[in-house]
């Protein structure tokens, strides 16, 4: 009797094929949650909602969701120093999605106490989705 009921690695070997599940979600930056939202808008309201939710801080998300914002804001840092931070917090707070591909393209604007940050979300599905906000 034989230890190894496989002859090869390949025997256990399976292929899936991977079908992405749709991103359909409610629109919760409507006054009433009736109006569906899919695609591009998912996605531009999960950036949006992960930008502005602190991470750690509330029970019903992951350790995944949200961003560190919070503990970058009244530092006392040099330009260089928030700006890399910055741009390192907001890639982490977006990358992890799986309709996500590479968050890039980071345009740093100040003036007086606000900072203005673009970027661009490149989606797996090819599209390029432009963000800002305002810290």
């Amino acid at each position: 009797m034989a230890l190894k009921p496989f002859n090869t690695t390949s025997d256990r070997v399976i292929t899936a094929d991977v079908t992405p599940e749709p991103s359909r979600t409610y629109d919760i930056f409507e006054q009433q949650l009736t109006a569906m939202i899919d695609g591009e808008q998912a996605l531009r309201q999960f950036i949006r909602k992960a930008l502005v939710t602190a991470r750690d801080q509330h029970l019903i998300y992951d350790t995944d969701y949200g961003n560190e914002i919070e503990s970058l804001i009244g530092q006392n840092v040099n330009n260089e120093l928030f700006d890399a931070e910055i741009t390192r917090i907001i890639r982490e707070a977006l990358i992890y999605d799986d309709r996500i591909l590479s968050v890039d393209d980071f345009v740093i604007t100040r003036s007086a106490d606000a900072c203005f940050i673009t970027f661009a979300v490149e989606a797996v599905n090819g599209d390029i989705i432009t963000e800002g906000v305002t810290l």
